[in-house]
């Protein structure tokens, strides 16, 4: 269940913030938040990850469908369970349809986040996404952790 909700809390903040931003900023607009540790600045991608792939966007929101479709299918299939599996696919899934969403409404996604002193721009889906692939890696390590261990006892 913590899937479902969480997706679901995932896509509407990410949106809700994205509309913020366009709602109330111009594009290439600057706001100091938490300086000098976080900063707005609104910037339209119409690519992928460090503005790569400009202008094939939409290619990447097919893209997240099928990851999304994969997850959901690896979940019914019981390989992703667990409440630390289900909270990592939560932000993916989440992350992944938020971007997408973007991608097929406006063809560009809307990124503003941005720490530090300007390392990369990103957006909620974005950090979501990221949120997601840690858990996952630490539910497998885990995973594989107490499955080796419960084997040294036998």
């Amino acid at each position: 269940m913590y899937f479902y909700i969480l997706s679901l809390i995932v896509l509407l903040i990410d949106q809700g913030s994205k509309w913020w931003v366009r709602a109330h900023m111009s594009v290439g607009e600057t706001r100091g938040v938490l300086a000098p540790y976080l900063h707005f600045e609104y910037y339209q991608n119409s690519g992928a990850a460090f503005s790569s792939f400009q202008g094939y966007g939409k290619w990447f929101a097919y893209l997240a469908v099928i990851v999304v479709g994969v997850i959901v299918y690896y979940r019914i299939k019981g390989a992703l369970r667990g409440n630390l599996m289900d909270i990592a696919a939560g932000f993916l899934a989440g992350g992944a349809l938020g971007n997408a969403l973007d991608r097929l409404i406006f063809g560009k996604v809307t990124d503003f986040i941005v720490w530090g002193s300007g390392s990369g721009i990103m957006n909620i889906a974005d950090l979501a996404i990221n949120a997601g692939v840690l858990l996952l890696i630490v539910g497998m390590l885990l995973r594989s952790w107490c499955e080796r261990r419960s084997y040294s006892f036998k």
